[in-house]
């Protein structure tokens, strides 16, 4: 009969050996994560920017970490995508700034805050004093802020002429995007401001409703509207981004490892875009010459007018969204400008 002392012995034994095995069990099973973008199909270059960064994170995990890839419009429209990261049913995200959440993501879009790629580098890049801002808004939310993904500095394309300005804006009346502070950026410039549905942009333009579209990179003005607009005045009032982002539960769930395998393969797709998105804008401003438009760089005193004015202007608003301590950082790090 077997006493009390040899069964505890033999469980032991049993459990020692359960445990030995385990431990040389091989290597754990591959994690699936899912990424997505709210903006762009297979092929586009959002789309290949998470299918480089899935890739990044798969090869520094050693197949540890897989994805799922969702683009554009596969999971529903921009606020339903961004609606499933924040509830965790996706894990990753390339996303356009979504501010239902939180208004202090608006931050993004304050106007005028740098107007050269190596300062909006510096300000977005590791450590920068905007990616600290942002990461700490982002994780109130629930989010986990991983970097910038940009498209550049935006301007006002128009028909039939073009201001450099205040007062010749007036004589302009342009479509703006339904997002502070967008109007009031562009209505501090001077023009008039018309909120007008992307997919009716183009009729309007046709017709005369409004003289062009304002807010965007000359990319969408080159591709959409290349044959109803004539100019293009590279205001640079915005910098346009989209956002490398992770939800917070999530990352908090990887391992130390794959955390940082995720932090480079964002930001290895970062510096990627930050590279690619400046040559893209130059080779767009020669094909929009090509087709015998106008283009327009501001001089340094006409950037410098204009700025002084939408800060005076828009930067007193951005503090009811914001709140006064972000703003003062804004002020903090453009003081020199």
């Amino acid at each position: 009969m077997m006493t009390n002392a040899l069964r505890s012995l033999k469980g032991a034994t049993l459990l020692a050996a359960f445990l030995s095995c385990a431990a040389w069990a091989g290597p754990a099973m591959a994690e699936t994560l899912k990424i997505a973008t709210d903006s762009g199909a297979k092929g586009s270059e959002p789309g290949k920017a998470i299918d480089a960064w899935a890739k990044a994170v798969e090869t520094a995990t050693n197949g540890e970490l897989t994805f799922e890839i969702f683009y554009q419009n596969e999971l529903g429209g921009q606020q339903e995508v961004f609606d499933l990261l924040m509830a965790g049913d996706i894990d990753l995200m390339l996303n356009w700034p979504m501010t239902s959440y939180d208004q202090r993501i608006s931050l993004i879009y304050t106007p005028y805050m740098f107007t050269e790629w190596e300062k909006a580098l510096a300000a977005y890049g590791k450590d920068g004093w905007l990616s600290t801002a942002l990461s700490d808004v982002y994780a109130d939310n629930g989010l986990k802020f991983l970097g910038a993904w940009p498209e550049g500095f935006n301007g006002v394309g128009t028909k039939d002429g073009h201001a450099t300005t205040v007062e010749a804006a007036k004589a302009f009346k342009v479509r703006v995007p339904p997002v502070f502070p967008f109007t009031e950026t562009i209505a501090a410039m001077g023009y008039q401001t018309a909120t007008i549905d992307w997919g009716e942009l183009y009729s309007a333009i046709q017709t005369g409703v409004v003289d062009g579209d304002s807010a965007n990179v000359i990319f969408y003005d080159y591709e959409y509207f290349g044959d109803v607009l004539t100019d293009y005045v590279h205001s640079r009032q915005q910098f346009l981004t989209g956002i490398l982002t992770a939800n917070l539960e999530t990352w908090d769930a990887l391992s130390p490892e794959h955390q940082a395998a995720v932090a480079a393969g964002a930001e290895q797709v970062m510096l990627a875009q930050f590279e690619n998105a400046q040559r893209a804008d130059e080779s767009y401003v020669e094909e929009w010459k090509k087709l015998g438009h106008t283009y327009v760089e501001l001089s340094d005193e006409e950037l410098a007018s204009l700025r002084a004015t939408v800060r005076d202007t828009v930067w007193p608003q951005m503090e009811a969204m914001i709140g006064a301590e972000l703003l003062d950082l804004v002020r903090q790090n453009t003081a020199a400008d």
